[in-house]
């Protein structure tokens, strides 16, 4: 079964401007593992986890459309796609890679949904595999997209949709509500089917520190895309996976304001990789046309029992963040900072003429893809905390200053949940992330291989099992 944006699926189209447990609960097994497996197993390999049915691993693989891939330094015109026998050869020993793994979901990027003899292949190859195919490509014949394949023997669709940014970069995501097939033993209380959102996507890529703020806002709407989902369906507490190539290390505003919003990269938990400066460069993913190497490809988890502070507050903090950067670059201190906001004016806060100028200076308005005039609206009422038209100095300090966007906040993600107030407490099933690995495997010590030719990317796996954990009602405050 193949499903592709011209099928009979709900779009959603947004206009741009205007192995660890996390808070798991204890039962009758020490760490709320619903898995059948020993918890303390150590595995070398996706094979051996993939004997456990509970389990759900998920693969993420920008796979680098043959119309991007240049095959000459020397004539960067001339690409892959100019060459039937290379682009077939190279898809052909894709898909045998992909299918060893023998995922529960792939998530792939830069599909080249364009070209139909290849579309055929994938269609062909893992649809004889057992899988089911949802296909979606950019806005304006840009030729590529993405498609998600869910395996039929273990996994039913509940629901798809897809969401078009409709921005400059023609940017897509896909939304799966996916169940398990088969019920899973949950001890003596009974059985139940695992239940879980996947999105799977492909931000812009940062040509220049211009495009930070479009890509905060593409994650922004994916997120809201997720939330308007759950209350339309009113759907149980269940966990949220994004899957795929943000463009953006740890280092980036984005992974910032995901983890502000409770998610967790899976590849850093399995490896008990700390957001500390020292472990971000420690595996990569993705060497660029510019020849660098970084780490863009993750696989996030957002667990049910997430505390998460609403959406446009984690989304201001970020932003606040970026300017309180820009600030700091230039050598101000929290006075200066604070002066540079009021501008010329002599009263002692900083009024939205000032605090608009001011921004405008930073860059962060006023210029190609800046912050639209709603945006710049929603950030003053987040700044004017007490409403009186103007942002006194300790609302400057509260809401900009000292605003943070957690660089390290696994602390605060690892452990049980207090159970303090049982009358707003209910029993949810979220996920623990049991072991994930990149391939190859050189890029999990921080090294591009040089006869590695796959893609530009890395293959990133991570398997999942079930865990019980407690919720409360007022946790999801988005």
């Amino acid at each position: 079964m193949v499903v592709s944006a011209g099928s009979n699926v709900a779009k959603f189209k947004l206009k741009r401007g205007n192995s660890s447990a996390h808070n798991v609960m204890s039962d009758d097994n020490s760490d709320g593992d619903l898995s059948r497996m020993n918890s303390s197993m150590c595995f070398h390999s996706m094979a051996e986890v993939d004997r456990d049915p509970s389990y759900v691993s998920f693969t993420t693989f920008n796979i680098l459309a043959p119309i991007y891939k240049r095959i000459d330094p020397q004539n960067p015109v001339l690409r892959e796609s100019d060459f039937r026998s290379l682009w077939m050869a190279r898809n052909e020993r894709i898909l045998d890679s992909l299918l060893s793994e023998s995922s529960s979901i792939m998530c792939l990027q830069e599909f080249w949904v364009g070209n139909k003899e290849l579309v055929d292949m994938y269609e062909e190859r893992l649809g004889d595999s057992g899988y089911c195919l949802f296909k979606l490509a950019r806005t304006n014949n840009r030729g590529d997209g993405l498609l998600t394949a869910i395996h039929k023997e273990h996994l039913s669709v509940v629901n798809y949709r897809e969401l078009f940014l409709n921005d400059f970069g023609d940017r897509v995501a896909q939304l799966l509500h996916v169940k398990s097939v088969s019920p899973f033993s949950q001890n003596q209380k009974g059985s139940f089917h695992q239940e879980f959102l996947v999105i799977n996507t492909h931000l812009l890529f940062p040509h220049d520190s211009s495009f930070c703020i479009v890509r905060l806002h593409q994650v922004y709407q994916i997120l809201q895309f997720v939330e308007l989902y759950q209350r339309e369906n009113r759907l149980k507490p269940m966990p949220i996976i994004l899957s795929g190539d943000w463009n953006g290390s740890k280092h980036g505003h984005v992974y910032k304001f995901l983890m502000s919003q409770g998610f967790v990269s899976s590849y850093d938990i399995a490896s008990q990789y700390t957001d500390t400066y020292a472990d971000s460069n420690k595996w990569v993913s993705h060497r660029n046309h510019r020849g660098n190497i970084c780490g863009v490809d993750f696989i996030w988890l957002c667990n049910p029992n997430q505390a998460r502070k609403p959406l446009k507050t984690s989304w201001a903090d970020t932003i606040f963040s970026m300017l309180k950067y820009q600030l700091r670059k230039a050598t101000l201190s929290e006075d200066d900072a604070f002066a540079f906001l009021k501008g010329d004016h002599c009263v002692e806060s900083v009024t939205y003429f000032s605090f608009s100028k001011a921004l405008h200076k930073a860059k962060l308005i006023g210029v190609p893809y800046g912050l639209c005039f709603q945006q710049l609206q929603d950030l003053w009422n987040q700044a004017d905390v007490d409403g009186n038209g103007v942002i006194d100095y300790e609302e400057f300090k509260q809401k900009i200053w000292n605003s943070k966007c957690p660089e390290n906040v696994l602390g605060n993600l690892i452990g049980s949940m207090e159970n303090t107030n049982t009358d707003q407490e209910h029993e949810a099933i979220g996920f623990k992330v049991k072991n994930a690995m990149l391939s190859p495997h050189e890029v999990e010590k921080g090294m591009w291989p040089e006869n590695y030719s796959l893609s530009d990317h890395a293959i990133l796996t991570a398997v999942f099992s079930p865990a019980r954990m407690r919720c409360s009602v007022s946790q999801n405050c988005s």
